[in-house]
């Protein structure tokens, strides 16, 4: 964890941009007063006097970023012609000391361990259970209740389930960034999503209709993005730039571990039957009903921001604060790309049971237990890579400072790992794709909300933005289950079947494929982050 002393700052590094026409610079005793006068945009010129040398702050802030002398030589150079000051609400001057957080707070070494250890206890806690119940157990429900729909409706569910969270995200993380209260503008939110989820999980298993099932899944959705969005903006709101990318590794690792734990334990929870997919719903109510308020109380405590100055809330500034961000082509690449990533990962991953039954063992009368066991062990080869990418790939990205590459190379290296079912149909392709897809995998969560962060036009709106960045978890998952669903579909029609034949799942892996090296692609466009 780096030091807070690791950084100093001049005194002055934290002032204000002025906002007058003219300003008084002295850079010797002889030195005349020199006034600035407007620039043809209406925003006040930088006087040439104030031109930043290779002492200066904004030099030596772009040093530390970039650690290159050339990039930091080069914004003196730039900076000696006549440019405007810069907006005080722009993220360069949120982040001119990169051990102070967007909120203006100086967190300490203490503070930043429990703000790391609540991201990653959480992460891993959240995950076992949605992991477990989404491509387990739900899909092995509709497989009771209806063996030849059973794909349709495992895609209906996940499909409409994802725009009820599309719609949440958005919602709940520019209702957070509104908020004013004594607990501040994340804590409530996170702590009532909790609930809701815990709730909704906890009625399905009660249930036996598949129109209700879907109903409480989407309440479920909806409870979930609650509590997601706003827990997300707190990485930009208090940790600062100079460790995100070690806090968001952990956090990274978090999710990896609980995923493959939650493959590992819906194995185990199916092998038992129906008391163990009761079991199921009940572990997923209990622990989405206490998470929200276990990372409240891990972290150190949000200020209250009852008197945080906000514009009069209108219909129309309601409206407006839902708008995505302009002239941000950055942003929208880390969008897409994102979401055609995580698309492929779910394509698998939510069919996972279905693929090892009819596509690994497709004829053994024994293939449900074969694929659960399978499944479990898949578990365990992908916890043990992507718990080693994880926590070695944020550090190394701080010190290098470099984003973009390691996520475009983490989705390469899934597609490869892809690739492995289609070479071996058989257990060692489902390990080889385990090790070798998790471990891109386990690369990729390390890094990308780092990069998300690092994208953000405006830290101000914080929750909004990175509310439609997290957009990409829910329409990923509706690309991912209407592709693999619809390829499924068309080639048992094509081959005049009811049952999905052992070709469909063949192309599932193909098209994967595809779209995460066009994810790839798109990552490499972002020119703004290394």
């Amino acid at each position: 964890m780096t030091d807070d002393n690791d950084v100093k700052q001049p005194a002055d590094s934290a002032a204000p941009a002025q906002s007058s026409t003219t300003s008084t610079t002295s850079t010797t005793p002889t030195t005349p007063t020199t006034s600035t006068t407007p620039t043809t945009s209406g925003q006040p010129a930088a006087p040439a006097s104030a031109a930043p040398t290779a002492t200066s702050v904004p030099v030596q802030a772009a040093k530390l970023a970039t650690g290159d002398e050339t990039v930091a030589g080069g914004l003196a150079t730039l900076a000696s012609v006549d440019t405007a000051v810069p907006d005080e609400a722009s993220a360069f001057m949120d982040m001119r000391d990169p051990m102070v957080s967007a909120d203006g707070h100086r967190p300490t070494t203490a503070e930043l361990i429990r703000l790391g250890v609540g991201f990653t206890i959480s992460a891993v806690a959240c995950a076992i259970p949605w992991v477990a119940l989404s491509t387990i157990i739900l899909p092995r429900v509709f497989e009771l209740i209806n063996p030849d729909t059973k794909v349709a409706m495992l895609g209906l569910v996940n499909a409409i389930g994802s725009i009820a969270a599309l719609l949440a995200n958005i919602v709940f993380g520019t209702l957070s960034d509104l908020t004013r209260s004594r607990f501040g503008k994340r804590t409530p939110w996170i702590v009532a999503g909790g609930l809701v989820t815990g709730a909704s999980i906890g009625l399905i298993s009660i249930v036996n209709n598949e129109a209700v099932i879907v109903t409480l899944w989407c309440c479920a959705q909806i409870g979930y993005n609650m509590m997601l969005a706003p827990y997300v903006a707190t990485m930009s709101d208090r940790v600062p730039d100079k460790v995100r990318g070690t806090i968001s590794g952990f956090y990274g690792a978090g999710i990896a571990i609980g995923q493959t734990l939650g493959s590992f334990v819906g194995a185990l929870l199916l092998a038992r039957g129906s008391s163990g997919i009761f079991s199921a719903w009940m572990m997923g109510m209990g622990i989405f009903g206490l998470c929200g308020i276990f990372v409240v109380a891990v972290w150190p405590r949000e200020r209250g921001n009852k008197t945080e100055v906000r514009a009069p809330i209108t219909a129309k500034s309601v409206v407006m604060s839902f708008r995505p961000p302009r002239h941000a082509p950055d942003f929208y690449y880390a969008l897409a790309g994102r979401t055609l990533m995580m698309g492929g990962y779910w394509m698998i991953n939510t069919y996972q049971l279905y693929i090892a039954q009819d596509y690994i063992y497709a004829g053994d009368p024994n293939a449900t237990k074969k694929a659960a066991a399978l499944i479990a062990s898949m578990a365990i080869v992908t916890l043990i890579v992507s718990l080693v990418a994880a926590v070695t790939a944020g550090p190394i990205t701080d010190r290098l400072g470099m984003r973009k590459l390691p996520v475009a190379f983490a989705s390469c290296l899934f597609a490869v790992g892809s690739l492995m079912p289609l070479l071996f149909r058989s257990p060692v392709g489902m390990y080889l794709f385990a090790g070798i897809a998790g471990l891109g995998y386990g690369i990729y969560n390390a890094i990308d909300q780092a990069l998300n962060v690092a994208v953000l036009p405006n830290p101000k709106e914080a929750g909004k933005d990175l509310g439609i960045l997290n957009l990409a978890n829910t329409l990923s998952t509706v690309i991912g289950s209407l592709l693999t669903s619809a390829v499924v579909l068309i080639v048992k029609s094509a081959l005049g079947t009811t049952q999905a034949p052992v070709q469909a799942y063949a192309f599932v892996f193909v098209v994967a494929i595809c779209i995460v090296l066009v994810a790839a692609f798109l990552i490499t466009r972002i020119r703004n982050v290394r």
